[in-house]
């Protein structure tokens, strides 16, 4: 089959593919396989290979990525549970101040709590964050807003266990353990220095309160009152025998009055000893280093297994304990045990089945762009590919993230656009003498480039955080773009590395 049909046959695949998903609201799961279906069935696999082809990809990407994604949304599921998020960002507010939050928060959101899918974590963390904005400054809710869409987004494809970074790594068979440690070194200078430009922005008027914030509705008022107390009382505990009651000294001079504010201070002190008992029974568990330990811990075991490899070091005992699925199954483990003496059996066990829950389209959505990516390269498109992307091509990392850019900007999701550009892609990585985990790297810089209207986290972020579209569309479109941009240029440098 000639060049020109393959090409077209694509085109209208991936097309036809958008279009499903965004005008006719059709499952990107079903979508996906209808495209793969196409593909194949008008390329040259035909009739006999194309189901093969499908249901062989689906199954390869589930044997790599599969029992890592259940884990990792496992440990997030039981993490949630234990009210980890809150007590995490009462003690980021305490050690690093409110000025400085919108960097401590996006750093954390995008490299520690990916394990916590994306939706929970957004819903849980959004109320402590709009009410810390409020101590911030006149950028307060622009800062917040940005730094959780940055950290958030870049995380899912830059970090592991971020959902398409483990399906980055496996569809171009990068190590896991590569991927995890490559991925914090670009993802923290790009965060960092997208947050200074974001910041820089808003103080020179990029930001209008009157035109890009929202009034809060009586229910979020509420919410946000509540969260402030939590961050009042992380930022500056209440010392003892201070308060209403300690500070009430002056009587009224006439009867009724005193007796009305003898009842207000009981009043008072009653809701003073409830605060402190909810604060206290927040604080109740395990210390935050303890809830974490086992999910650090298993991201340094996959991180020694690049270490030792980039020098060199082949032992086997250490092949197993740095495998990522033994890694990962020693956190779920850990946290487990973690979540069982802080919060009990039975929640637990009640985290665990709806983390099976939140985990069955993620995978499947996964093997999924699997089946795409299998019938690509066996459509024939890799090898039409490699005339255009080879070692001497001007900057192939770019075009690399200029394909990404355009599926994400057409499709609004992700991890969906990551998928299919690294399904494109990776029949030609072998032919680019470029280090696939540059490639991976490169697909998920450019799937973070403009995040609008369609994704979930958009709307998301723009009303939990109390922004009009207008707002988010700077938070987070603009915001998450230059992350987007930032990562490419950091990475061009970064390749000579290798």
């Amino acid at each position: 089959m000639s060049d020109v049909p393959v090409l077209i046959n694509t085109a209208v695949a991936i097309i036809a593919t958008v279009i499903l998903i965004v005008r006719f609201r059709v499952n990107p799961v079903i979508s996906l396989v209808l495209g793969s279906l196409y593909l194949g069935l008008t390329t040259k696999l035909g009739l006999g290979k194309t189901v093969e082809t499908i249901t062989k990809g689906f199954g390869d990407i589930m044997a790599e990525v599969g029992l890592l994604i259940a884990f990792g949304v496992l440990m997030g599921s039981i993490l949630q549970e234990m009210g980890t998020i809150e007590r995490l960002v009462k003690r980021l507010i305490q050690l690093f101040g409110p000025a400085r939050l919108p960097y401590s928060m996006s750093l954390t959101l995008g490299t520690l709590l990916q394990s916590i899918y994306i939706d929970v974590l957004l819903v849980m963390s959004a109320p402590l964050a709009r009410s810390a904005s409020r101590r911030i400054g006149p950028q307060g809710t622009p800062r917040m807003a940005v730094a959780m869409a940055i950290g958030l987004e870049c995380g899912i494809v830059l970090v592991v266990p971020g959902v398409g970074t483990l399906a980055l790594a496996a569809l171009l068979h990068v190590p896991l353990g590569t991927m995890l440690v490559w991925g914090l070194v670009l993802i923290i200078p790009t965060i960092v220095i997208s947050m200074a430009i974001m910041t820089f922005l808003f103080r020179k008027g990029f930001w209008n309160t009157a035109k890009d914030e929202t009034a809060p509705t009586r229910e979020s008022a509420l919410t946000e009152e509540r969260a402030e107390e939590s961050v009042e009382a992380a930022a500056q505990p209440v010392a003892a025998g201070s308060g209403p009651a300690a500070g009430s000294a002056t009587v009224g001079t006439d009867g009724a009055d005193g007796a009305a504010e003898a009842t207000g201070r009981k009043a008072d002190d009653a809701q003073d000893a409830e605060d402190a008992s909810d604060t206290e029974n927040a604080e109740a568990g395990p210390p935050l280093l303890v809830c974490f330990a086992p999910l650090i811990v298993a991201l340094l075991m996959i991180a020694a297994g690049a270490i030792s490899e980039a020098v060199g070091w082949k032992n086997s005992v250490l092949g197993l304990v740095s495998d990522p699925v033994v890694a990962l199954l020693a956190g779920l483990i850990g946290t487990v045990i973690t979540g069982r003496l802080a919060v009990g059996k039975q929640r637990v066990e009640s985290a665990i089945a709806s983390g099976f829950r939140e985990s069955g389209q993620i995978l499947i959505l996964t093997a999924v762009g699997g089946s795409l990516a299998a019938v690509v390269s066996a459509g024939g498109l890799g090898d039409i590919l490699r005339d255009y992307f080879s070692p001497n091509s001007f900057a192939p990392l770019l075009l690399v993230w200029l394909i990404a850019a355009v599926l994400h900007i057409a499709v609004g999701s992700v991890t969906i656009s990551a998928i299919t550009a690294a399904g494109i892609l990776a029949p030609i990585v072998p032919s680019l003498h470029i280090d696939p985990v540059l490639i991976a790297l490169a697909a998920g810089t450019g799937s973070l480039f403009a995040v609008h209207v369609t994704s979930n986290t958009f709307w998301l972020l723009q009303s939990l955080l109390g922004q009009t579209t207008r707002g988010a569309l700077k938070t987070c479109t603009v915001g998450v773009s230059v992350a987007s941009v930032v990562a490419i240029l950091l990475l061009h440098p970064l390749s000579l590395l290798f």
